[in-house]
C-alpha cells in the first residue's frame, strides 16, 4: 500500500468525524481496518456501532442533505 492511500483513507474518515460531529453525532467505534488494507490493498471503514438515537441522527442528516441537494440542483 502507498502512503497516499493511507493518507486518503485517513483523510476520509477524519471529514466523516468532523461532519457528524457538526451534525451532532460521535460514532465512539469508527475506524479504518488498517490489517484488510494491508492484506487487500483495499481499506475499509468500519462505522462499528451506535446507539438507535445516533442512527437516527444520522438517518436525518442525510434525508436534509439529499433535499437540499434536490433543491439545489434540481435539472
Amino acid at each position: 500500500m502507498t502512503a497516499d492511500q493511507r493518507r486518503d483513507v485517513a483523510s476520509v474518515v477524519e471529514d466523516l468525524v468532523s461532519v457528524l460531529a457538526l451534525g451532532g453525532v460521535r460514532l465512539p467505534s469508527l475506524e479504518v481496518d488498517w490489517e484488510h488494507g494491508r492484506l487487500t490493498g483495499c481499506y475499509l471503514v468500519q462505522l462499528g456501532s451506535a446507539r438507535t438515537l445516533e442512527l437516527l441522527r444520522i438517518v436525518d442528516l442525510l434525508r436534509k442533505g439529499l433535499r437540499y441537494e434536490r433543491l439545489t440542483y434540481d435539472d
